[in-house]
């Protein structure tokens, strides 16, 4: 009889295991159409600026044409109703607007607390050298300073050289946001747009766990609050390897929860930049 009941505790035990591992399949198969939706969205962000950005910068150029020093409070205001006025720079999900100077030296951005000022901005993201020379660009790299709550952060810029009359650069318009900013949109994006799915369909069903990171070759960048067990355990699947031969997905155990997760690059944002969705149902 004691035998028995052992052999039914075994096979209850490897039926809750198999059924939490089907669990995990299931999520990592629905994160995969998650991540494939937010790679779209992310190419339709950075088309955004690329159109925006280019007509941004013509519109900054009465303020460089006298070849006179830039005083900040009227490059701020400048940049305000740039972006006011020119559709795709209002809808961009950027983080900040600058000018910097025609040796690439940042002048003023757009927010009311700015750390920008001063710095050589071509130093920082060698790259931008390429918008002095007047041509758009778009680069990664990571401004300097201390590490924010969820860690350390990079950034995605893009820039646009300010014409003159004569045909030479007179300062350079950027924008750009942080991985970890950017992930957070998608990740209320989508969160929204489930949601959505539910009401029209008339489901009482709850939202998954939703978690969206961005990673590169250097780590994975969660949206903030994320708890950092998961991004931990992300950064243990290395994500930046997997996906060189295209997206993956898999099941994924963490603090005795069962997730899935699926990755994919996102080149608009970056020949090395991914998006990762960790999912997991309720």
């Amino acid at each position: 009889m004691r035998k028995h009941s052992t052999v039914l505790v075994v096979l209850a035990a490897a039926a809750a295991l198999g059924a939490c591992k089907d669990k995990g399949k299931e999520s990592a198969q629905r994160a995969q159409a998650n991540v494939t939706a937010l790679v779209a969205m992310s190419q339709r962000d950075v088309e955004e600026v690329q159109r925006g950005l280019p007509e941004g910068a013509k519109r900054m150029a009465s303020l460089v044409e006298k070849r006179e020093p830039l005083e900040p409070p009227a490059v701020r205001q400048r940049l305000q109703k740039t972006q006011r006025e020119v559709p795709d720079l209002n809808l961009a999900k950027s983080t900040f607007f600058a000018l910097a100077d025609e040796k690439g030296v940042a002048v003023r951005n757009n927010l009311e607390v700015d750390t920008m000022a001063g710095q050589n901005l071509v130093q920082i993201f060698p790259a931008l050298a390429k918008a002095l020379g007047g041509a758009y660009v778009e680069t990664n790299g990571a401004f300097p300073g201390a590490a924010g709550p969820q860690g350390p952060d990079r950034d995605w810029i893009a820039a646009a050289p300010i014409p003159r009359a004569d045909g030479t650069v007179g300062g350079v318009l950027l924008t750009g946001w942080t991985y970890r900013r950017f992930a957070y949109h998608l990740q209320e994006q989508l969160k929204h747009d489930l949601g959505d799915e539910l009401l029209k369909a008339k489901d009482t069903g709850k939202l998954p766990i939703l978690y969206v990171a961005l990673f590169d070759k250097s780590g994975v960048y969660a949206a903030n609050q994320t708890p950092q067990v998961n991004e931990k355990a992300l950064e243990g699947e290395k994500l930046f390897d997997k996906t060189s031969g295209g997206a993956v997905q898999s099941a994924i155990t963490i603090t005795d929860r069962e997730f899935g997760y699926a990755a994919a690059r996102a080149l608009k944002l970056g020949p090395e930049v991914g998006i990762v969705v960790l999912r997991s149902e309720i």
